[in-house]
């Protein structure tokens, strides 16, 4: 079974439009690039990976599918277009058709002041036309979007929602609730998929294994293996330990798995939700 590390940025600060991205983040404020995560890769046995966005346009966007195609093991680029422009159906159109890579789109919706801005009526005509182009909306949420989340889900049966980062929970406060049965009611949905992923940096400094297990456990009894998938979400998992930490502590949340079960969350779920629909490579 091929390994999918799908969740990874790259950027290069003097494009300009990362306005999260600053100094007071000092183990990732420099430019990321292939050459920085292949060895990274290498060394686990990892073949391909999902590039994911992480600035707010779409000149970044075009960025990343230049790379992609340039760079043998990105397979996928989730990617960002304006939801709220008033063309933005006609856009999911036309950067489906134009770029066979793209395979997803997020919003970030984590940054977006309104916790309802999901539920604007102007909205789901954007999310029918990526249901019908065969992009998967990435849901980068915080617990209190989820009952937003599920809504969405629901009124889109036929859209892929993946939710991001497992949706970071408060794991540095050791809180499980609310996001424990919200969660809960968006994995009731058939049409969702969760990536483990981003929760190092949720979890306080030093973090054990321990510490995420709740989590991690947590979600695998509401996804089951096909609906779950890996991401390093590299090089921001640099503030929180590194990628190998990251990785190790994978391994061993894992081990007590099958080997299909743990095939599954390090590759074959990946390549069913993003690269079934949309991928080339």
């Amino acid at each position: 079974m091929v390994r999918i590390d799908a969740h990874h940025h790259f950027w290069q600060l003097a494009r300009g439009d990362y306005g999260w991205l600053t100094p007071a983040l000092a183990p990732i404020y420099r430019d990321f690039g292939p050459g920085d995560l292949a060895p990274l890769l290498q060394a686990r046995g990892i073949e391909k990976t999902i590039l994911v966005q992480a600035a707010p346009t779409f000149a970044e966007t075009l960025y990343l599918l230049e790379l992609a195609e340039r760079t043998s093991f990105v397979a996928g680029v989730v990617g960002w277009i304006d939801f709220d422009a008033a063309d933005a159906t006609q856009m999911v159109g036309k950067v489906a058709a134009d770029h066979p890579l793209l395979v997803g789109l997020r919003p970030m919706l984590h940054d977006i002041a309104d916790d309802n801005w999901l539920l604007r009526p102007h909205l789901a005509a954007v999310f029918d036309a990526m249901a019908e182009h065969g992009l998967v909306f990435d849901a980068l949420a915080r617990p209190p979007h989820l009952p937003r989340v599920q809504t969405i889900c629901e009124r889109h049966p036929n859209l892929t929602v993946v939710v991001d980062h497992i949706a970071k929970p408060l794991i540095r406060d050791q809180r499980l609730d609310p996001w424990r049965a919200d969660l809960a009611a968006v994995a009731r949905c058939a049409n969702t998929v969760c990536k483990l992923s981003g929760i190092a940096t949720e979890a306080a400094p030093g973090w054990t294994v321990a510490d995420i297990k709740p989590y991690v456990d947590h979600v695998l009894g509401l996804f089951g293996p096909r609906r779950l998938l890996w991401g390093s979400d590299w090089p921001v998992v640099d503030l929180a330990g590194g990628y190998a930490p990251w990785w190790e502590a994978a391994q061993s949340l894992l081990a007590p798995l099958d080997a299909a079960a743990r095939d599954a969350i390090l590759g074959g779920t990946a390549a069913r939700v993003y690269l079934g629909r949309r991928g080339r490579r």
